[in-house]
């Protein structure tokens, strides 16, 4: 099965934060993957980004891998809206919703991410994300 660390996915590899990530996270995005290459037949962007989708719902990206959320649900205001166009702000697998502005500034902190005191939660979730990266 896909779900076993560094298999390949439908001849595909894994992306690397996911190579690091628990089993649980591995076989939600291949699950969905798989689904969505049906789904999506010669969208393969698509596909990727409703594979990372499901998972930014009960998963979120911390360092270099992705850890299971408190709560499941939308991390962002994009998750949140959903559908096949949505609109709205990315936090790049940040749980924006999921934290309190304090808890994403004490990670900001611990990042040195600059400016992060006049940051709104959103701000916060987007700086995180690409210090992440």
């Amino acid at each position: 099965m896909a779900a076993e660390r560094n298999e390949p996915i439908d001849g595909e590899e894994l992306p690397g934060t996911l190579r690091r990530s628990p089993a649980k996270a591995q076989r939600t995005y291949a699950k969905t993957l798989a689904s969505a290459h049906e789904e999506y037949a010669g969208d393969e962007e698509r596909a990727h980004r409703a594979a990372f989708a499901a998972l930014k719902h009960s998963f979120e990206k911390v360092g270099d891998h992705w850890e299971p959320k408190d709560h499941k649900g939308p991390s962002d205001e994009r998750a949140a809206q959903g559908g096949p166009n949505p609109s709205g702000r990315s936090a790049g697998g940040v749980d924006v919703l999921g934290h309190t502005r304090d808890e994403l500034y004490q990670r900001a902190r611990a990042l040195d991410v600059k400016g992060r005191s006049r940051m709104t939660k959103q701000e916060l979730g987007e700086a995180i994300a690409r210090q992440q990266d």
